[in-house]
């Protein structure tokens, strides 16, 4: 438990942190006066001032912030709201920015350091009538070797690569009982079959090997960069899903996260650098999200005051405005964290 609870705080703390820093590089670099930069939240343990920002160490050990200058007030000293469109942009963007980067760097350790490797033939037990799977040809006791020209090592691969190829033709390569080898071809559906198999198949590991493994860092560069960018298209689709209703939609907030992180923490370095990099990328896409007082929301309002040509909504109303989204936010997070540690008293994990 204790560790579940460390480990968790800790990734959660690294990536909020590394998203405030995003916009501290910044507004610093663009001469935003920035008072504050805070590790953890008030009150306050420790501080120092370097310059013209407080630098600071929090009682509450979760997460960071900034207190940036005139961030809706133009009038407030060297104040964000007083800068040009492209700067107040560039750091209202600068922590969703820093959270898509930090994946890459997170992805290539892991691959790195060492971590396990899961190597086998994936056997087709069953086939559903009139699945696509069906359709193509492939058959129960065919051993699914490829998709789209990469090996599958276990039922893992398979799932990723099918999620990764929703509502697209895919090429599978099997080997079938008579050991002839065939290219089929079939689309991958946005909605699964009735017993939920999304093409229609049903496979089990055979003779699965587990190594350890490490890349040298010019191969585990590439790779994290490629898992990176598939996890992108993962999000993308997974987000599609749930709004067609083929994917359900189980909300999690830092009580959920720290839960899973813990759980994950068990297993190795690698898979917890892999849960940190998925994380990261979740927190990015969610201040994408144009909703009051996230970077999205304030964002909108500089597009807003550029498409008027430089008529600005009032700092008041836009205060008010992000005022009103946080207390919604607040109230959404209050749920999903009640809902969190009522899943966790029960036993229940987001990892199924």
């Amino acid at each position: 438990m204790i560790l579940t609870i460390v480990a968790g705080i800790v990734v959660l703390s690294v990536l909020v942190i590394v998203h405030e820093l995003g916009h501290f590089i910044a507004a610093k670099s663009t001469g935003v006066w920035v008072e504050e930069f805070g590790i953890g939240f008030p009150p306050r343990l420790y501080g120092k001032k370097w310059g013209e920002t407080i630098y600071s160490i929090n009682w509450i050990p979760f997460g960071g912030f900034n207190k940036i200058s005139g961030e809706v007030d133009p009038t407030a000293p060297r104040a964000l709201a007083a800068k040009s469109y492209w700067v107040r942009l560039l750091v209202l963007a600068g922590g969703i920015l820093m959270n898509l980067i930090l994946p890459f760097v997170l992805m290539a350790v892991a691959y790195m350091v060492p971590h396990d490797m899961a190597t086998g033939r994936i056997i087709v037990e069953d086939i559903e009538a009139g699945s696509p799977a069906a359709t193509a040809g492939i058959l129960p006791g065919d051993t699914l070797l490829k998709l789209n020209g990469r090996t599958l090592n276990h039922k893992g691969d398979y799932s990723r690569y099918l999620m990764l190829n929703m509502g697209r033709e895919i090429v599978v390569s099997v080997e079938h009982d008579d050991s002839t080898k065939e290219d089929v071809r079939l689309v991958v559906p946005w909605r699964p079959t009735e017993q939920r198999r999304t093409i229609g198949t049903l496979s089990k590991n055979v003779d699965l090997t587990i190594e350890s493994e490490s890349l040298p860092f010019w191969e585990a560069i590439p790779v994290g960069a490629r898992s990176c960018i598939e996890t992108l298209v993962l999000y993308k689709n997974g987000i599609y899903g749930m709004i067609i209703g083929t994917i359900p939609f189980i909300p999690a907030g830092p009580v959920g996260i720290v839960q899973v992180t813990g759980e994950v923490a068990h297993t190795g370095i690698s898979p917890v650098l892999e849960l940190a990099a998925f994380i990261s990328i979740a927190i990015a896409i969610t201040q994408m999200i144009p909703f009051p007082a996230l970077d999205g929301g304030r964002i909108v309002f500089v597009i807003l005051e550029w498409m008027r040509r430089g008529k600005r909504v009032s700092h008041r109303v836009e205060g008010i405005v992000h005022s009103i989204g946080f207390m919604i936010l607040l109230t959404l997070m209050v749920l999903i964290t009640y809902q969190d540690i009522a899943r966790w008293i029960s036993g229940e994990s987001l990892l199924g």
